[in-house]
Order: structure tokens, then sequence, then C-alpha cells
């Protein structure tokens, strides 16, 4: 081999800017296929020798961007190999930079909302920190990311921030102004996950209005599903100052009461047995606490009672009602127990032949 004539071609490749960053750019797809081996035969093979899935997580979220971040660095160097003319000198680099960012951007995002989810799963009504408080965490965090990089961004690109930070009073007050009512409504959020005072799956009452089952709540609004099937969404900033009755809490075991009349004359401490027996027979009522039967009122066709008795659920108590209405109606045809209802009794007076001559004269 002429020695000469390698050492010109050296220099000829030496001399051409474009070849030389061809040579950079390939090299770094070299280290890019010798990363993706080393995840994939070594990394991913240790990770799956421990019993945490969270390696293995990590690193199915984390393995495409290392590759790719690998790959613009390539194409980075070889664009600083030698000044480039303008504007590409301006453009280019801080462009693949940016690249970057955006990848382990949306990288870091995905980790986050996976791993909040994962809790969100994992979480149980005992718990302190509910399924609420880690959405809204979720969403924060995924805020603070997307600002940063675009604070970041705006560094990559000479962007001064100065002005924006002089123009934040001026803006601020603007925005204030101009968004109230979302920031009265973001901040009710805030208040409603930290004082807990409902969360998803709970059964509220708005103001003695509106009864629901919390749908969802949101940094903006709480969405509450009627026994209707019908969906109120309401500001936060209205919840936080509402009359908020909770029937899921403390604990979601829920007490019904259940109205009902017997004549006059009836055998109460039977009447009393019988309402008794009909909730412990029926499957839905909780046994503890007991139920109970109390009389009310004496009213003018009947005496009034009430049966108090527990369901282990909010959701059950109009169905329950119903069962149980009918099964005391059914259970006192049986046992001869009159369920009254509003009669008058009409008298007919006869007037004497004698008044009835004197009235016609």
């Amino acid at each position: 081999m002429d020695f000469g004539a390698l050492l010109d071609s050296f220099l000829a490749v030496k001399e051409n800017i474009f070849l030389k960053r061809l040579i950079v750019i390939a090299a770094y797809l070299v280290l890019v296929k010798i990363a993706d081996l080393l995840i994939d035969k070594f990394l991913r093979k240790a990770a799956g020798l421990t019993r945490m899935t969270v390696d293995d997580h990590l690193i199915d979220y984390a393995h495409k961007p290392a590759c790719w971040t690998i790959f613009w660095l390539g194409v980075l160097h070889a664009l600083i190999v030698a000044p480039l003319a303008e504007p590409w000198q301006t453009i280019l680099p801080p462009a693949v930079r940016s690249m970057i960012l955006l990848i382990w951007t949306i990288a870091l995002i995905r980790i986050t909302n996976w791993a909040f989810q994962a809790r969100i799963n994992r979480a149980s009504p005992q718990d302190k920190i509910g399924k609420d408080v880690l959405l809204l965490l979720k969403n924060v965090i995924g805020v603070i990311l997307i600002v940063s990089a675009i604070f970041w961004l705006l560094t990559i690109w000479k962007i001064s921030l100065t002005p924006l930070f002089a123009s934040a009073g001026i803006a601020g007050i603007a925005i204030a102004l101009a968004a109230k009512d979302t920031l009265a409504n973001f901040f009710g959020g805030i208040s409603i996950f930290l004082d807990r005072i409902y969360k998803i799956g709970d059964y509220i009452i708005v103001d003695n209005t509106d009864r629901g089952e919390v749908m969802e709540i949101g940094i903006r609004s709480t969405r509450i599903k009627t026994r209707d099937d019908v969906m109120i969404t309401i500001p936060n900033s209205i919840m936080s100052n509402s009359k908020i009755i909770n029937e899921s809490a403390p604990v979601p075991r829920f007490r019904i009461r259940v109205p009902f009349g017997v004549a006059y004359g009836s055998d109460l401490e039977q009447v009393e047995k019988i309402v008794l027996a009909v909730a412990g027979a029926n499957p839905n009522v909780s046994p503890e606490p007991a139920s109970r039967v109390r009389l009310r009122s004496f009213a003018d066709s009947s005496v009034n009672f009430e049966l108090l008795c527990w369901v282990e659920h909010p959701a059950g108590k109009g169905l329950e009602i119903h069962n149980l209405l009918k099964a005391i109606y059914r259970a006192f045809g049986e046992k001869g127990v009159v369920i009254p209802f509003p009669q008058r009794d009409i008298h007919i007076r006869r007037t004497p032949p004698a008044e009835e001559s004197a009235d016609l004269q």
C-alpha cells in the first residue's frame, strides 16, 4: 500500500468538512447501536433479576430517549466541527439542543404520569393521600415540567428573560383581572384537595339541592352524577363556599328512614316486631348498628312510625326504601295489621214528621 497515497486521502478527508461531519455522525451511530445493545443485553437483564418492576419501567421509558440523545449529540458535534455559515450557525445548533430538550421533557412527563398512575391504582380509601390529591400532584408536576422546559428553551435560543420578568407584574395584574374566576376555581380546588371534603366515589348533597356521586375532581370544577344519570359540573369556587353533606363520610354506611303508619287499635308491640323482622330479612340492610323502630306521632287517621336502619352504601338508599316498604306492606297484610287511609263518616239526620209539617207552613 502506498503510504503517500493513503496520507493524501486522509488529508483530502480532513480538508472536506462535509465528509468530516458524516464521519462524526457515523461514529455516533455506532455509539447508538452499542448503547442499544448495552441496554437490551445487560441493563434489562439486570433489572429482570430484581423483584421490583420500577427499574423495568424506567428502562422502557428511557431506552429510546437515550439512543436518540446520542444521535442528536452526534449531529451537534458534527455541526460544531467547523463554523457554519450564517444563518445556519444561529439556527441549527440551538435547534438540535431544542430537540434533545423536547425528547427528555416528553420522557420525564411519561415517567411522571406512569409513576402517579401506578400509585393511584394502588391507593385505598384509608390512605392519607387519596386519589384526588395524587391527580392534583400529577397535574401540577406536569405543568412545572412544561414551564421549566419553556424557560430552558428560551435560554437555548438566547432570548433574554429580563423583559419577561420585568413585565410580569403588569401582566400578572391583567391576568388576575381577566381570569379571576379561573383563579378562584383553581384555589377552590386546592382547598378541596387539602381539606378532603369529599373524594371520587362519595355521595354528596350540595346546598340541600343536588345529590349525586362525585365522578371527577378537577382543577377548575367538580363533576357529580345524579341518580337520574345526569352529569352536573359545579365550579370549585362554588363548591368551596357551599354547604356539602357527604353521605359517604366518615364511613360509607348510610342510615335510611322508612316512614309508615298503622290504624288506631293496632298492637304496637306486634307492629314493631313485624317491621324489625322485615328489616332483618333484607340482606342489604346492615346488621350493625341494629335496626330500630320509633313511634313518631299520632296523626288524624294513623299511628305514625319510622324504621331506622343502615345500608352499606348511599347508592342503595332509594332502592332499599322501596324494597322495605313493599316488604312491610306484604307483612302487614299477612299479620292482619291495618294500614289506614283518610276516611269520612257521613251521618244523615232524619227530621220528625211534626217538624216537617211545621216547616212547610
